[in-house]
């Protein structure tokens, strides 16, 4: 296991009575009592020291009993992010954990709003501020030495980055829909493209919410993130994140960085390559199966539950991103049991007491919770969406023990089926345009309304679509192989490969590949319905895992494998299985030029005529999980 030195040298003991004694002092000065509530009351703008004499604006919120804090040493349970401590939401939760008997604790990141010094989205300091922040609360008279953390997305990544340190008071996690395994393979980076719709749009977001600057403010009222997705590539100081330079900065190095270095290796970019380091402490990571950090979720959950001694669990359930109060997605409902109304409070309130107090009244049968998507009647819900349905089930691991890896193959008429072509010479042949690429529909985006699941099919609220807004499948830069009708429900449940033999007349292209379920027509949706289960993108010049950038051979044929997200979903009988391969999905990622220029920093764009292969000697194929029947109903939550 590779390790790499994080500037943490100070033995543990040392830092952390160095902190205890900076935090007596400093509380003398920098915390204001807030109105109190019957049952909690709330120190604000604690003021936090980190080793380097940084202050983190703090809140924490305490029980009262007989209209005083309690004196009783309680657990704490600490969320750091960077999207206010003041947001609504965030205080819900925190209050919600206060009343229920905990110290419960909210910062601001480093740099953001009431905390000083200067944010940098994942910070190689982030790591430092989480272990100092949870060893400076086990410290204080009201804590009994035990944390946990929380949060979602961004807060996330805090935990992930504090538990890479190891810092001795943490006791538990439960990060939810975050904490990327490595930011190269997924969530900034992808088969080595840029993930252009995600970064950009949080920080076209962030800007205005983080500056105290009207202008800047004003700025981002006029200019629209649509607008500017199609005026790659950036170049320094001559787009609107010129205003402020600590975005600009990341967005442009995680733009032209394609190859894995050593940035990308950073301790707040990567928790595979510090997995063996991270703190032994009970874990839930939740994720969903349209989540821009489902590949995370997954692949953290499997090495760290092998490393690791404490109970680590993973829960996956049919959301887009930080959407688990949702029952949908997209266009697609899921029915009721997918909403875990009371996730934000009673949820993780119940996971939390299991692992900081010792309450396990219904001890887990199995570490694995998911949701099995596609059990639905297909009906027309009386908010406009399909009723795709599914269930949750249990699992004891990764990938489900009795799942059979199963190949479908692609063949000349478009069909897909397990029979392997038979054909000396076969394959087809399109043009890709990277001036026209095929718009992103839905799938693990995590940017404003374009997550989620939806029907294939172009319209007017989804960037780059065209009138008159036809199905994906229509263009001509698509090309589909399915199934015929099924004759009895198909049950997939694991990873995803898709296997292509291609060769392209360019020095470099991209290829990409889409799972969909595709539903015959009905009543009430006359044109059928083909919806995304998972997508992916693999750039010709990082085939084979690599991690440094090698043009192809115009007119050479390379085995290329594109890694969907994994999905649990029944194909029901009557539907399709169809896999769509194309060479672009925007503004999802960056579009490749195909001129074979340093990546983010091209002037031209040509077009690619890219062929699939589908011979016996080349035979391109899906590789789904497929069970040998429904997994049983669980009811999880109990």
């Amino acid at each position: 296991m590779a390790h790499h030195d994080t500037g943490t040298a100070s033995s543990t003991t040392t830092l952390r009575l160095a902190q205890i004694f900076r935090g007596m002092m400093i509380l003398c000065w920098s915390a204001t009592l807030a109105l109190a509530a019957d049952d909690l009351v709330v120190e604000r703008d604690v003021m936090i020291p980190m080793r380097d004499g940084v202050l983190l604006a703090t809140d924490i919120y305490r029980p009262v009993v007989n209209g005083k804090p309690v004196t009783e040493r309680r657990p704490v349970l600490l969320t750091r992010t960077p999207y206010s401590k003041d947001r609504d939401r965030t205080v819900v939760t925190a209050e919600h954990f206060a009343r229920a008997g905990y110290v419960s604790v909210v910062q601001d990141m480093r740099g953001l709003y009431k905390s000083q010094g200067v944010f940098s989205k994942y910070s190689v300091i982030e790591p430092e501020d989480g272990f100092d922040t949870v060893e400076w609360l086990a410290g204080q008279a009201y804590s009994n030495g035990r944390v946990g953390m929380w949060g979602t997305s961004y807060g996330a990544h805090t935990q992930a980055d504090a538990a890479k340190l190891d810092p001795p008071a943490l006791k538990a996690m439960l990060l939810n829909q975050g904490g990327m395994s490595n930011a190269w393979d997924h969530a900034v980076r992808h088969g080595g493209a840029f993930e252009l719709g995600r970064e950009l749009t949080w920080a076209f977001r962030q800007i205005p919410l983080t500056t105290t600057n009207p202008a800047i403010r004003k700025l981002f009222e006029t200019e629209k993130i649509e607008d500017w997705y199609s005026a790659l590539p950036f170049r320094r100081g001559l787009s609107p994140l010129s205003v402020a330079p600590e975005f600009e900065d990341y967005i442009l190095s995680e733009y032209t960085r394609s190859d894995y270095s050593d940035f990308w290796r950073r301790i707040s970019l990567n928790w595979s390559e510090y997995y063996q380091q991270t703190a032994d402490v009970a874990m839930l990571h939740v994720g969903g199966w349209y989540d821009i950090f489902l590949r995370g979720t997954i692949q953290n959950y499997v090495e760290l539950e092998k490393l690791k001694d404490s109970p680590i669990e993973m829960m996956i359930g049919p959301w887009t991103h930080s959407g688990n109060s949702r029952a949908y997605s997209g266009d697609v409902d899921f029915g009721a049991s997918a909403a875990v109304t009371d996730f934000d409070g009673e949820f993780q309130r119940r996971w939390f007491d299991r692992y900081l107090r010792s309450v396990d009244d219904v001890p887990r049968r199995n570490p694995i919770r998911l949701f099995v998507m596609g059990t639905g009647d297909g009906s027309q819900t009386d908010a406009g969406r399909i009723a795709h349905g599914g269930y949750w089930a249990e699992a004891a691991a990764w990938p489900l023990q009795n799942a059979q890896e199963t190949n479908f193959y692609f063949h000349a008429d478009g069909t897909l089926s397990e029979d392997a072509p038979s054909a000396n010479e076969s394959s087809t042949t399109y043009t890709y345009d990277p001036a026209h690429p095929v718009p992103t529909i839905g799938g693990n985006v995590s940017a404003r309304v374009t997550d989620g699941a939806f029907d294939q099919r172009e319209r007017p609220d989804f960037v780059g679509s065209v009138p008159p807004y036809l199905p994906l499948s229509a263009r001509r830069d698509v090309v589909v192989f399915q199934t015929a009708p099924l004759v009895e429900d198909v049950v997939v449940v694991g990873p995803i490969e898709v296997i292509l033999f291609a060769t392209s007349t360019a020095v470099d292209t991209d290829f990409t590949a889409k799972l969909v379920d595709v539903y015959p027509p009905s009543a009430d949706f006359p044109g059928g319905f083909d919806m995304n289960i998972s997508d992916a993108l693999l750039r010709a010049s990082y085939r084979d895992n690599r991690h440094t950038r090698d043009l192809i051979e115009p007119g050479e044929i390379y085995r290329l494998v594109v890694k969907p997200f994994p999905t649990a979903n029944v194909f029901k009988k009557g539907h399709r299985i169809r896999v769509d391969v194309s060479s672009s999905n925007f503004p999802r990622f960056d579009v490749n030029p195909n001129t074979g220029e340093p990546l983010g920093q091209n002037r031209r764009m040509i077009s690619a005529d890219n062929t699939i292969y589908h011979s016996a000697g080349n035979a391109s194929h899906i590789k789904l999980h497929l069970l040998p029947e429904r997994p049983a109903p669980s009811d999880v939550f109990k």
